[in-house]
């Protein structure tokens, strides 16, 4: 099954998006497939120094274009490192987020328009488009206090998690769009349901995933 698969993992912080994308490569790997995992932005040193750019609270205030340029700038130095080798090699790529955020959090939520992401988006990923989007979506009011009680046990609130409730209604709004507006590829998932229910669901959008890839290698080995 080459070349691989990109599958990425979307939402609002507080949708419980990592437990079911540590739940869905524990399963693709108990499949036998080999999966690598990364996130964004980061996963690789220098994406990780621009995270911590990004995500930090005394970064201030930040230009909406900046953070959107700072978010490819990481993203290709993943792609060139780790996502197209990986693919290369016939493995399973599973990201904590991808470029459908820069549509949802820059596009949307920062107001930039999809019209500037794309432009970036064109040069930047190209070709590299994710082959399953599962996006948890959560009211975005119930995803902030999910948030903050992860602050309250210890764990701060990033630059981007402490933007308003109206921020995250516009980011809401826009995975949203997103899902409509390219059903063959993005999966919306509700995310309020048991974490049990959550995997079960997104274990059948990768099991469908998988089928159709093996029915496309087949076909083309015929047509060969």
């Amino acid at each position: 099954m080459k070349p691989g698969l990109l599958i990425n993992f979307e939402g609002l912080d507080g949708t419980g998006k990592s437990t079911q994308l540590r739940r869905a490569v524990h399963y693709l790997r108990k499949r036998g497939f080999k999966v690598l995992v990364t996130r964004e932005p980061g996963g690789t040193r220098t994406g990780e120094r621009i995270r911590d750019i990004l995500l930090a609270s005394k970064t201030g205030k930040l230009a909406p274009l900046a953070e959107l340029a700072l978010m490819y700038a990481a993203r290709a130095q993943l792609l060139q490192d780790v996502i197209r080798p990986a693919l290369d090699r016939g493995e399973v790529v599973v990201s904590d987020r991808y470029n459908t955020a820069s549509f949802a959090y820059q596009g949307y939520g920062r107001e930039l328009g999809v019209a500037t992401v794309r432009a970036f988006d064109r040069v930047i990923c190209g070709a590299t488009q994710p082959d399953l989007t599962i996006i948890l979506d959560l009211d975005p009011a119930r995803a902030r206090g999910r948030a903050l009680g992860d602050s309250r046990r210890g764990a701060q609130l990033d630059r981007i998690e402490a933007a308003g409730m109206a921020f995250h209604q516009r980011v809401r709004a826009g995975y949203l769009a997103i899902a409509r507006r390219a059903p063959e590829r993005v999966e919306l998932v509700r995310a309020d349901q048991s974490i049990e229910a959550l995997q079960a669901q997104i274990r059948g959008l990768i099991d469908e995933l998988l089928a159709a890839k093996e029915r496309n290698s087949k076909l083309e080995i015929r047509n060969s």
